[in-house]
């Protein structure tokens, strides 16, 4: 699902296939062919609990969430650009980055890596993503 807002060359990108906002935010902003995807965290947006297991659980539901985000816009994780992870203990980072890689596959976006010493709800990891997609989707 998406919208316009004011700004006629800007789209919002909302879908139920992912956690809707918590804040003044949006799920994902278009503009052009790039989608700016917001932080995603650990969050089951069918049920809307917290996914406190495993850093891998945590890790693969984060990843799930901005996948389902990037096919609301019109693109897919083969078409991310650029990825900033955010992790409150990195010595867990070589388990996030296993579960990174599987989703990736041969796709190997540019990416940072920021540790960090909290997140909210105490959770082990957040993902935000910039991709191109179809400006007209």
């Amino acid at each position: 699902m998406s919208e316009t807002s004011g700004a006629t060359d800007l789209r919002v990108v909302s879908t139920p296939d992912a956690p809707a906002p918590a804040g003044h935010y949006s799920q994902a902003i278009v503009h052009g062919g790039t989608v700016y995807v917001s932080g995603q965290l650990p969050i089951d947006p069918k049920t809307g609990q917290k996914r406190l297991g495993s850093i891998e659980e945590q890790t693969r539901q984060t990843l799930e969430n901005v996948a389902a985000i990037l096919r609301a816009a019109g693109s897919g994780p083969d078409r991310v650009l650029k990825v900033t992870v955010y992790i409150s203990d990195i010595t867990l980072w070589a388990r996030v980055n296993a579960v990174y890689a599987e989703f990736f596959g041969d796709h190997r976006p540019a990416r940072a890596v920021v540790p960090t010493r909290e997140l909210h709800h105490g959770f082990g990891v957040e993902i935000e993503a910039v991709a191109a997609c179809d400006p007209a989707k």
